[in-house]
């Protein structure tokens, strides 16, 4: 057959790809099922139909447990609550601290009134927390009273002193001019409000102007910002819309058979992995969810695993490792885990194959994205063999296009050269928010996305990373980026994990 059939033809990504199609490193991926068109809201209802009765979520540190219909119960309530405390369509709630089931009550009471969900990372001290506060706007904020060693509440009583003398949900702060409410999750402060009073705010009126909205809210709507950490300057906040994250959790989860999973989720939710990947996931696809513990603990993830049966894991590198270096690692039954997703850096195969052998994860799957992508944009199949899943972070996603081109002429790169990723498509942030400079830096007029990573495709369209454009080692006038030297260290049996930064000068 001519080969401009097989270039018509594109991808097909309903399936791994086995023809080498692939030409030049251009991809798009043709899929045969449609993308979704429907709200956060929406996605959410659609599942509480189907499995009202089923368990949604469990928070296992705080012993909180939800089914479908329960949650939806409590959505309302608080998108009430927060219609009555005066906020509107577009304003901004910043979500601030660790794991628990309060942050996904939030992330879709806000969608369901339309507000929109500012993740503020819960490691935040007092100058990050008022540069994000105050770029994005946020009306409101809801916190634990401390976590660790931050106490939250303390923080913002030095941004906003005023606090101390305001009446609750009439804050006016010099420094924060648009705050007007603070919510605490688990204490009663001066000039604060608690979570209970949210709960209870929102009385017939404000549940008959919620289901009004409803047909207000677009899903083209801004509904997330989530604050990427420039490795140079300030954070941004990536923009993101419903149409973004649900068709994103939509198509990794149909990839990966969500259908029939229980996900052990320790990733934190303030990260797109953890509130696309978990909370969404769970509207979506209709699984349950498990949240071993508020921050990061390797043995209750395998405590949780093996009480909840959970079938599919998620966890960045650093957290396999660590999972897999708990000393008492074979006194757990993992027989019920089926695979899970690595993500959040590149991964070491010997780390890949231990997690295969050690944890019973055998359909262990690597993804690659970015937080302006909703996250994910290259996931491997559950079924691609070990080479696959441990030399390339997949074949691309459905319906985005991604190429690969030279970083100084902007040209397309022949396959197997490797250049930076940019990616076009649904997935695409909406901007940063209020940064027309930064987001223009990144989307270019055609509205492809610049990822700054490097890598190069294979004619099947499998994509390998090679490291960030500015983390790239120039030594002898060879160009070595530091995932390369970290995968060579990994080979070494007393190396448990290895890391390498591109401060040295070469």
């Amino acid at each position: 057959s001519c080969p401009l059939n097989f270039l018509a033809n594109g991808l097909h990504v309903d399936g791994p790809p086995i023809i080498p199609t692939l030409t030049t490193s251009y991809v798009h991926g043709t899929s045969s099922t449609s993308l979704l068109h429907m709200t956060v809201a929406e996605s959410l209802q659609r599942s509480v139909e189907r499995w009202p009765d089923r368990e949604a979520m469990a928070f296992l540190q705080d012993g909180v447990r939800k089914t479908f219909a329960q949650f939806q119960q409590d959505v309302d309530q608080a998108a009430a609550g927060l219609l009555a405390l005066g906020m509107k369509k577009g304003d901004r709630l910043g979500m601030w601290g660790p794991n628990t089931y309060e942050w996904v009550l939030f992330q879709f009471a806000t969608a369901k009134a339309g507000i929109i969900l500012v993740a503020v990372n819960p490691a935040y001290q007092v100058q990050e927390v008022e540069f994000a506060l105050q770029k994005v706007g946020c009306k409101a904020v809801v916190c634990p009273t401390q976590f660790k060693t931050l106490n939250y509440c303390d923080m913002l009583r030095k941004i906003c002193p005023e606090i101390e003398t305001s009446s609750p949900g009439d804050i006016k702060s010099s420094r924060l001019p648009e705050l007007r409410s603070v919510i605490v999750l688990d204490s009663r402060q001066p000039g604060m409000l608690h979570f209970e009073d949210v709960m209870q705010a929102g009385g017939s009126q404000h549940m008959q102007q919620l289901q009004d909205l409803q047909k207000k809210i677009s899903f083209d709507d801004p509904i997330n910002i989530q604050f990427t950490s420039g490795t140079t300057g300030a954070p941004k906040g990536a923009t993101l819309s419903h149409h973004n994250i649900i068709n994103n959790s939509y198509f990794i989860g149909r990839r990966l058979g969500y259908h029939w999973r229980v996900i052990c989720v320790p990733v934190p939710l303030y990260h797109c992995f953890g509130s696309v990947g978990g909370g969404i996931s769970m509207a979506v696809h209709g699984i349950s969810t498990v949240f071993p513990s508020r921050g990061y603990d390797g043995k209750a993830n395998l405590a949780a695993i093996e009480s909840e049966r959970c079938t599919f894991i998620y966890g960045t590198p650093t957290m396999y490792v660590d999972m897999l270096n708990q000393p008492d690692l074979t006194k757990y039954d993992l027989s019920s885990v089926e695979g899970g997703i690595m993500a959040g850096s590149p991964c070491p195969q010997e780390l890949v194959k231990k997690v295969f052998s050690d944890l019973n994860a055998k359909e262990i799957t690597l993804g690659y994205g970015t937080t302006e992508n909703s996250p994910v944009t290259f996931l491997a199949s559950p079924l691609d063999n070990v080479e696959r899943k441990t030399e390339t972070v997949g074949y691309i996603t459905d319906h985005l296009e991604a190429k690969i081109v030279d970083p100084t002429t902007g040209m397309v790169v022949p396959v197997g050269t490797s250049g930076e990723i940019m990616i076009r498509g649904y997935c695409v942030m909406l901007e940063y928010w209020n940064d027309r400079a930064k987001t223009d830096e990144c989307i270019t007029k055609d509205r492809w996305y610049k990822t700054g990573d490097i890598g190069s495709m294979d004619t099947y369209g499998y994509c390998r990373i090679d490291g960030r454009i500015k983390d790239m080692i120039i030594r002898g006038g060879e160009n070595i980026y530091p995932a390369e030297i970290e995968q060579f260290l990994h080979r070494h049996p007393k190396v448990k994990e290895a890391q390498v930064s591109s401060n040295s000068k070469g």
